[in-house]
C-alpha cells in the first residue's frame, strides 16, 4: 500500500489502459477518481477496484466539457481538504475518426482534427491547468499524459501524431523550483479499442468470417504482417503502465524525470518488475528486439545480448529536423 492517502484522478477510465491504471493505483492504496462519459462502463471499473479492496470515486465527465471538468476539480478539493498527488491523462475518443482517416492530410477530412485531439490534446491541457493549480498549492504532484509511439514517429495521420507529440510538452518548464514533474508515458499495449473498432466496421458476422480471434491483442486479421500482429500479441497488459506510474510516483528522483518521455519497458528495467501476467516486458529499444524487425539480419539477435540498447541520443538525432 505504498500510496496509501494519496489521492489521483484519471481520466477516461471506463475501459483499456485508463482502467488498468486505475486498479494498480487503488491496489497501491490511493483513492481513484475516475472519469468517463458512459455510466455503465465507469461502474465496471469501480467494481472491478472494489474486489481488489481498492477505493475508487467514479465522475461522469466529458473532457471536452469545459464546466464538467472544472465542478470535477471543485468536487475533489472539497471532498480531500484540496489534495490531489496524481493525474493521469489518457481519456481519448479519436479511434473511429483515425481508422476512418488513414492517409495524406489533405486527402482526409480535416474536421477530424476535433475528433481526434478535442478530448485528447485540448482536454489533456485544461486538466493539466486544474491540476497544477492544486498541485502547486500543495507543492507537490505528478502529472502523466500517456502517449504512444505516435508521438515518436509518424503513425496513422498528422492529427494523432501533433496530438501525441504535443501533450505535456512543455509542462515541467513552469515547474522550475516547484516540488511538481510532469512526463510523458509511452507504451505498446493490447488495445481493446482496435478490435472493437473493427468489430463496429465489419460486423459481427464478417468480423468472426475473416477470423478476428476474441482476445484482446490478437484481434487482428488472418493474413495481416505477422511482425504487427506479433507486437499487438505480445504488448504489453492494460495495467502496466499503472505498475509504471505507482513506481514512479515513489521514486525520490522523480524530479530528475521531469519533462522526460518515458518508455514502459524502460521503467520496467528500472524497478525490476515484469508485466501483471508474469511475461517480461518487450524491450523496444533493444538491439536484440531491432534485430529481429531488419529481415536479412534477424539471424543476429540469437547471439545478440538482450542488455544492448540502442542510445537514446540515436532515437533524438532520428527525429531531428536540423
Amino acid at each position: 500500500m505504498s500510496l496509501s492517502g494519496w489521492v489521483c484522478l484519471v481520466t477516461g477510465a471506463s475501459r483499456g489502459i485508463g482502467r488498468g491504471i486505475a486498479l494498480q493505483l487503488s491496489e497501491a492504496g490511493a483513492t481513484v477518481y475516475i472519469t468517463g462519459r458512459q455510466e455503465d462502463t465507469l461502474k465496471q471499473t469501480a467494481a472491478q477496484v472494489k474486489e481488489r479492496g481498492g477505493n475508487c470515486v467514479p465522475v461522469i465527465c466529458d473532457s471536452t466539457n469545459d464546466k464538467e471538468i472544472e465542478d470535477l476539480f471543485e468536487r475533489i478539493k472539497h471532498e480531500q481538504n484540496g489534495r490531489l498527488d496524481i493525474l493521469v491523462n489518457n481519456a481519448y475518443a479519436g479511434v473511429q475518426a483515425i481508422f476512418g482517416n488513414m492517409g495524406k492530410f489533405w486527402e482526409t477530412d480535416p474536421t477530424i482534427w476535433d475528433s481526434i485531439n478535442n478530448t485528447g490534446l485540448r482536454g489533456h491541457y485544461f486538466f493539466s491547468v486544474h491540476a497544477s493549480r492544486m498541485m502547486v498549492a500543495q507543492g507537490q504532484g505528478l502529472i502523466v499524459t500517456i502517449s504512444s509511439m505516435g508521438g515518436l514517429r509518424y503513425l496513422f495521420n498528422v492529427p494523432y501524431g501533433v496530438g501525441k507529440a504535443a501533450v505535456s510538452s512543455h509542462l515541467d518548464l513552469d515547474y522550475v523550483n516547484i516540488n511538481t514533474s510532469a512526463v510523458k508515458l509511452v507504451s505498446v499495449i493490447k488495445n481493446d479499442f482496435v478490435g472493437e473498432w473493427l468489430l463496429s466496421v465489419c460486423g459481427p458476422e464478417r468480423y468472426n468470417r475473416v477470423g478476428f480471434s476474441a482476445h484482446i491483442g490478437e484481434r487482428t486479421p488472418e493474413g495481416a504482417d505477422s511482425k504487427i500482429k506479433d507486437v499487438f500479441i505480445n504488448g504489453e497488459t492494460t495495467e502496466l503502465s499503472g505498475m509504471c506510474i505507482v513506481n514512479l510516483a515513489k521514486d525520490k528522483s522523480l524530479m530528475s524525470l521531469s519533462g522526460k518521455v518515458l518508455l514502459t519497458c524502460d521503467l520496467a528495467r528500472r524497478y525490476g518488475f515484469q508485466d501483471v501476467d508474469g511475461r517480461s516486458v518487450t524491450d523496444y529499444t533493444s538491439l536484440k528486439f531491432l534485430l529481429t524487425q531488419v529481415p536479412y539480419l534477424s539471424w543476429l539477435s540469437v547471439v545478440t545480448p538482450s542488455f544492448l540498447h540502442l542510445p537514446r541520443f540515436v532515437l533524438t538525432l532520428a527525429s531531428n529536423r536540423f
